[in-house]
């Protein structure tokens, strides 16, 4: 944990995905065409702290909803790159913009598509449910499922390997 813990000290930006990570995978789709996602509550609480502290959040994903839109938007992330079924470029683009090294990013996949990301970066975290490819490239799983907390799991790693947790929470104590 020692090591997970010092590179997850550097993380300056944080990527996630988002079916399978910020939600548990299932698509909803209506009659009316719609789109619709249950996202938790407390991933978006955590992302908020997590961004307070400083810490650069973004998503990429495969695919595009405005569903997606909305809540990022309702969470203050500015950073989605939305329909990426190839992410790594998008990856590399917003860490040219943000002038960051790949040690100091963090990205939670879920799935096979996330496999170049997770091994470009310099933390690459899986949840608890993802595909066993998925898990065997990363440095670190999360204890719960995606869209059960895991996101909230990750902010408050790298709250606490930074040393802002307790600040974090001293809002809420």
């Amino acid at each position: 944990m020692k090591e997970i813990l010092e590179k997850a000290a550097r993380i300056k930006l944080v990527v996630f995905d988002v079916d399978g990570v910020l939600t548990d995978g299932s698509l909803f789709l209506g009659d009316d065409g719609l789109e619709y996602k249950a996202f938790n509550s407390k991933d978006g609480l955590g992302m908020k702290m997590l961004q307070r502290s400083g810490v650069i959040i973004g998503i990429i994903t495969a695919r595009s909803s405005r569903v997606v839109a909305l809540r990022m938007e309702s969470l203050g992330i500015e950073h989605i790159y939305q329909g990426q079924e190839d992410k790594l470029p998008a990856l590399k683009e917003l860490q040219r913009k943000l002038g960051l090294e790949a040690e100091q990013i963090a990205y939670v996949g879920d799935d096979v598509v996330d496999l170049p990301i997770m091994r470009y970066v310099g933390l690459a975290v899986a949840v608890q449910d993802a595909h066993k490819v998925a898990l065997e490239n990363a440095h670190w799983k999360t204890s719960v499922r995606g869209g059960r907390g895991a996101a909230r799991e990750v902010c408050d790693l790298l709250l606490e390997a930074q040393g802002n947790l307790s600040a974090a929470m001293k809002k809420y104590l």
